[in-house]
């Protein structure tokens, strides 16, 4: 299995990118646009599932969501990876491209989504747009 070897403060963290898909995912969830909202968390969530603080803010806000939406078995799965999180950052063993819903094994490793994939590189394009191009 294809698992996070490197340690995640070694990791490079594309703060804007991550900045700008946290925003998408509020502003989404606040417009009741609950597929957008759970696309840019789960795009956040693989842009900073490397690193410890971003991972468990990915995953509080999609407890959120899934909260906010009555979905109690998404609801049981976020609390369940937001106690393997730590785990997972302590021991390095991190299922990268994993968009960190219920849907999926909390500990597979999956290739990111095509749409996961345009939508971190349209967060991207926004943060040079704006002109935040120090990364």
């Amino acid at each position: 299995m294809a698992m996070f070897t490197e340690h995640p403060s070694t990791a490079s963290f594309d703060v804007p990118v991550f900045a700008e898909l946290i925003h998408r995912a509020k502003t989404a969830r606040d417009a009741d646009l609950q597929a957008q909202a759970w696309l840019a968390l789960e795009a956040a969530h693989v842009v900073g599932q490397r690193h410890f603080g971003p991972h468990v803010e990915s995953h509080v806000l999609m407890l959120g969501l899934a909260v906010r939406t009555m979905d109690w078995p998404e609801a049981a799965g976020q609390l369940f990876r937001l106690a393997l999180v730590p785990l997972g950052h302590l021991t390095g063993r991190l299922p990268l491209g994993n968009p960190g819903r219920s849907t999926v094994s909390a500990f597979k490793p999956l290739p990111v989504r095509p749409e996961l994939n345009a939508l971190i590189e349209q967060a991207r394009a926004a943060g040079f747009a704006s002109g935040d191009v120090g990364r």
